[in-house]
């Protein structure tokens, strides 16, 4: 189950998260800086899990499907004023 996660699903924003979270890990050793650290470790987290900040497609909203064949017939009944 661990390696199906760490191996599938690697899409755009996935290959970011791991990109940025090693950038600040390197920034971090360098400058010895705790902020860089926690977020590298964050981002790799998420990274590595495929969780966003909403959690594992949490973000992601689902497509509606329209059923196009499915079309109604619209009755319009004209409304004359009196003058």
């Amino acid at each position: 189950m661990i390696k199906n996660v760490l191996l599938s699903n690697w899409h755009f924003m996935r290959i970011i998260r791991l990109v940025a979270g090693i950038y600040f890990a390197i920034n971090a050793f360098k400058t010895h800086d705790t902020i860089s650290g926690v977020i590298s470790v964050f981002l790799l987290f998420q990274a590595i899990t495929n969780t966003g900040c909403c959690g594992v497609g949490g973000c992601a909203t689902t497509p509606v499907k329209s059923d196009k064949n499915n079309s109604e017939e619209i009755e319009f009944e004209e409304i004359k004023q009196k003058t």
